[in-house]
Order: C-alpha cells, then sequence, then structure tokens
C-alpha cells in the first residue's frame, strides 16, 4: 500500500476552525525554482528537512534527485508506487505540475491525487487522473474547471473512497451521475456546487458507505434532502449556508442515527425544524449560528445528551429558556456570541463543569454575570469582548487557572482591573484592545511570562511602556496600533525572536530604522507597517526575513514596484503585498 498521501482520505476540514489559510506560491518563486542551480550538497539539505542530525532516507533522495532533474523524466509508471507518489506530491507542493509533465504520471497506480486551488486543472487533466483505475482512493480538483465529460472518466475508478469538487461551476446535475457510481465513497464534498438541487441530490441516494458528506452553500438543495434517507452510515453533514434549507427539509434528518457532526449555519430553519433533532443520540456537534431560532429550540436541544460543541452564535437566543442548557453536562463549547443574553442567564450555565470553550461576544453582560463562571474549572478559552464586563468583575476569574485564552477587546476594564487578571498564569492568548489600557496596565501583566499572543492593538501604549514587553519572552504575535511608538520604543521588541506575527500599524512616527531594528526577527511570517513613515529606501533591511509571507505597507512612502524588487531578489516566500 502506499504511505505517501496527499491529504488524508475522509479528512473534514471547516473554515471556523482556529487558523486556516490557503495560499499559490507567487511567479516569482516559481521562476526561481526553475532557474537557480542547486549543489548536490543543496539537494541534501532539501531532502533532510528540520531536525538538527537528521538523515534523509533512501526514497527522500530519489525525490529531490528527481526534481532537481525533473526535464529528464516522461514516465514514472516503472517505479514502485511509493516512491511515485512522493515524486507527484512534492512537484504538486512546487507547482511544477503541467499538463505535459502530468502525463508522465499515466498508469502509475497513484493512490492520492490533491490538486486542489491548482491552476489549470480541466477535463484533459482528468484522463492522466483516472488511468490509475482501481488503486485511486483519493481525489480532490477542487476550484478546477473540470466538465461533466472530465468527472465521467472516473466512472470506472470504483475503489475511490474520497471525493472533492467544490467550487466546480462547470459540473452539473448530468455530471453528479457519475457519482452515484462510486459506491465505495466514504466522504464527498460538493462546495458552492450548482448541481447539488432537488433533482442532482439522487446521485447520494447509493452512496450507501458515505460517512462525511459536505455540501456548504448549496443553495438550490431545497427539496433534495429526501434522497439522503438511506445514508445510515452518515457521520457528519455540513450544509453551512444552504440558505434553500427548510423546517420542511429537516424531518429527513431524523433517522439519521448515526451523525455526529451537523453544520446549519445561516438555513432558514426555525424552532420546529430543530424539533426533529431529538433523537440524534451521538450528535456531539452541532451548529446552529445565524438561524432563525429561539431559547425555545434548547428544549429540543437539551435532550442530545452527547452534546460536547453547540453554537447558537447570532440566533434570537435571550434569557427566558436557558435553563435547559443545565442538563447539557457534557458540553464543552458554548457559543452564544450576539445574542440578547444578560447576567440572569448566565446562572443556568454554572452546571456546566466541562465547559472549555464559552463565546459571549456581544452579549448584555457585565460584572455580576462572572460570578457565575468561577466554577467553570476546565475553561480554556472565554470571549468577552464588546460587553459591558469592567475592572470588578474579573476578580471572578481569577481562579480560573486553565483558562489559555481571554479576549476582553472592547470592554471598559482599565488598567486597575488588570492587576486582577496578574496571577492567570495560564494564559497563554489576550486580547486587550481597548482605549483604556495604557502603560500601567501592561506593566501589571509582566507575570504573565507564559504569553505566546497578546494584542493591544487600540491600547494607549508608548515607548515607556514597550519596556515590560521583555518579560514575553515567547511571544509569537503582538498587535501595537495605539499610535504612540515611535523607533526607540521598537527596539524593546527586536528581541522577541519567537515573533511569527508583528503589526505594528496607525504609529505614524515609525520610520525606516524599524525596518532595521526589526530585521533580525527572522521568524517573521506576516509583517504591518501601514500608515507609518516606512519608505523604499528602508526596505533592503527586510531581505533577512526569509519566512515572510505577507508584508504590509498600505499609506506609507513605498511603491509597488520596489517591494515587487525585492520579493524577486530575497523574498521568495512572499505571496501577500500591500500596495499590490
Amino acid at each position: 500500500m502506499g504511505s505517501a498521501c496527499s491529504r488524508n482520505r475522509g479528512q473534514v476540514v471547516h473554515e471556523d476552525q482556529l487558523y486556516s489559510v490557503k495560499f499559490s506560491k507567487s511567479g516569482s518563486f516559481k521562476w526561481l525554482l526553475h532557474t537557480l542551480s542547486r549543489s548536490s550538497s543543496d539537494v541534501l539539505r532539501k531532502a533532510q528537512g528540520p531536525g538538527p542530525g537528521r538523515r534523509p532516507s533512501l526514497v527522500e533522495l530519489c525525490v529531490a534527485r528527481v526534481r532537481e532533474d525533473i526535464s529528464r523524466y516522461s514516465d514514472f509508471s516503472m517505479l514502485p508506487r511509493d516512491l511515485s507518489q512522493q515524486i507527484f506530491n512534492e512537484l504538486v507542493r512546487c507547482s511544477y505540475i503541467n499538463e505535459e509533465l502530468l502525463g508522465a504520471f499515466r498508469d502509475c497506480a497513484l493512490q492520492d491525487i490533491c490538486l486542489d486551488e491548482y491552476p489549470g486543472v480541466k477535463d484533459a487533466w482528468m484522463e492522466v487522473i483516472a488511468s490509475q483505475g482501481q488503486s485511486l482512493l483519493s481525489v480532490d480538483i477542487s476550484c478546477s474547471d473540470v466538465t461533466d465529460s472530465g468527472l465521467n472518466l472516473l466512472k470506472d475508478c470504483s475503489n475511490m473512497q474520497s471525493l472533492a469538487c467544490n467550487y466546480c461551476d462547470r459540473i452539473s446535475e448530468h455530471g453528479l451521475k457519475t457519482v452515484s457510481g462510486l459506491s465505495n465513497l466514504t466522504s464527498l464534498s460538493l462546495k458552492k456546487c450548482a448541481a447539488v438541487t432537488a433533482e442532482g441530490a439522487k446521485a447520494f441516494a447509493k452512496l450507501v458507505n458515505l460517512v462525511n458528506l459536505d455540501l456548504e452553500r448549496c443553495p438550490k438543495i431545497h427539496g433534495g434532502l429526501v434522497h439522503l434517507k438511506g445514508l445510515r452510515k452518515l457521520e457528519t453533514l455540513n450544509m453551512r449556508y444552504c440558505n434553500g434549507i427548510t423546517d420542511s427539509d429537516m424531518k429527513y434528518l431524523s433517522d439519521f442515527t448515526s451523525l455526529r457532526e451537523l453544520q446549519l449555519s445561516c438555513c432558514k430553519i426555525s424552532d420546529c425544524g430543530v424539533s426533529y433533532l431529538r433523537g440524534l443520540s451521538k450528535l456531539s456537534h452541532l451548529n446552529l449560528e445565524g438561524c432563525a431560532v429561539t431559547a425555545a429550540c434548547l428544549e429540543a436541544i437539551s435532550g442530545l445528551a452527547s452534546l460536547v460543541l453547540l453554537n447558537l452564535n447570532r440566533c434570537g437566543i435571550c434569557d427566558e429558556g436557558c435553563e435547559k442548557l443545565e442538563g447539557l453536562v457534557k458540553l464543552k463549547v458554548l457559543n452564544l456570541g450576539f445574542n440578547h443574553i444578560t447576567d440572569a442567564c448566565l446562572i443556568h450555565l454554572r452546571e456546566l463543569i466541562n465547559l472549555e470553550c464559552l463565546n459571549l461576544d456581544s452579549c448584555k453582560i457585565g460584572d455580576e454575570g462572572l460570578l457565575h463562571l468561577k466554577g467553570l474549572l476546565q475553561l480554556r478559552s472565554l470571549e468577552l469582548s464588546d460587553t459591558a464586563v469592567g475592572s470588578n468583575g474579573l476578580r471572578h476569574l481569577s481562579g480560573l487557572r486553565n483558562l489559555h485564552s481571554m479576549n476582553l477587546s472592547f470592554t471598559v476594564i482599565t488598567d486597575i482591573g488588570l492587576k486582577k487578571i496578574a496571577g492567570m498564569n495560564s494564559l497563554r492568548s489576550l486580547n486587550l484592545d481597548n482605549r483604556q489600557i495604557t502603560d500601567n496596565g501592561l506593566a501589571a501583566l509582566t507575570t504573565l511570562t507564559g504569553l505566546t499572543h497578546l494584542d493591544l492593538f487600540g491600547a494607549r501604549i508608548t515607548d515607556a511602556g514597550t519596556n515590560c514587553l521583555r518579560c514575553f519572552k515567547g511571544l509569537r504575535s503582538l498587535e501595537l496600533c495605539g499610535g504612540l511608538i515611535t523607533d526607540a520604543g521598537v527596539k524593546n521588541i527586536k528581541d522577541l525572536k519567537d515573533l511569527t506575527l508583528l503589526n505594528l500599524s496607525q504609529n505614524g512616527n515609525l520610520t525606516d530604522k524599524t525596518l532595521e531594528i526589526i530585521s533580525g526577527l527572522t521568524a517573521l511570517v506576516l509583517l504591518n507597517l501601514s500608515s507609518s513613515r516606512v519608505s523604499n529606501a528602508g526596505l533592503h533591511h527586510l531581505r533577512p526575513l526569509q519566512n515572510l509571507r505577507s508584508l504590509s505597507l498600505d499609506s506609507c512612502k513605498v511603491t509597488a514596484c520596489e517591494i515587487k524588487k525585492l520579493q524577486l531578489a530575497a523574498l521568495p516566500n512572499l505571496v501577500s503585498v500591500r500596495p499590490e
């Protein structure tokens, strides 16, 4: 069996995960890879990968050598499958694959072909993909120009387990009929596919082995869920942003007794639609964000004894009926943001002793409500942004010894309040985007030496206050955009060698000297110095930042032309640039 897979089959990726970024390498990077010569020692170094003293395997050496001399190869079908799979994966990763080179992989018995968002993929490519025959287990052609004809070529790849055709707008209802013959599929993803209509959904009826089905942003599916009734093995169903889904569609989900995860964000369902979920005893993840439900739906939800994650963000939830939350004792993640929740509701959260993540963003709560959170000792993440929480309320949180992340942005907390969380040494991420916070407040937090992410975007921190930053040796992300920092203050940042994100935008007194000072922060991936006095003359100081992928210099005295020159000459990994 092939051990080198471009993606785990059946893997489900959600947009609402903490961090998820896709990018394509710039044209300049491709050009450099093609034109710069490399010695054998460089090939060896590339194959070794990270880690001191690690020796490359024979397979890694072979892949590195093939990539170096790729123009010499026209047929990989005689190679062992594992090796040809690794070569294919590496060429895709480096954006080497084109239609001509793809032909070299015809009849190679590849198992996994991931061309997600890869440019130029069309029907002609599908002939080579389909030539893998019974060996083919996983295909991802998302964002491609493949049509019904190209998809039809996969009809003989009957062992396929995973297929992703997200954002493929040239596939019609007729093309989906090909999918109906792939009866071994366990994972199918068709995000924003116009072919998924009430009629097109008939193609799913025979896919009795499906475990994961992703129909996100398919607005025409209303009336088509009746064809899913026989999918008894289904465990995850994603219908986020399917604004055609209504209460009448929900009744067809009531028999999905194996369902563990259900995504229904922004669907047109009400409390009545949620009532059809009562019998889903294995359901552990339920997302109703933006749906027109009220607290009345909690009566049905309270019977879902396996529920671990509940997202009711931007729903019409108010205090009345929230007592039903008390029965969800297994709940670990609860999102109640942007609802009409007040302090009175929070008393019903006291029984949720297993809660790890709680989002109360933009709820109508203040200091009194936080009293009811003091017993949630397993809490790891707390979102209190844009609430009336003030300094007095923070004393109720000081005993949450497992809290790793807390967002206090746009609250009424002052410097005095920060002294009350100075002993929360478990904190790793802290958001204090707040104009009431000054140097004194930052000084009160210097005991939190484990911080890795600190957001002081709107705080009034001066050069004197930046001295406190020296205490946070492990910082990986820092935002300091209050407008009071000069080059002198940046000197206190230069030794934070682990920084991967640095946002110093809106500080109008920063000059090219700042670029020189931070030139030693070689781990930086994202840098923002917009609205500063940085100019073209200082750009050469950025040359050592080889890991930089995003650079924002809006409203600075720089030109897109000069940034492009820097990108071509010294920063090949830079893929996001402003100004463009």
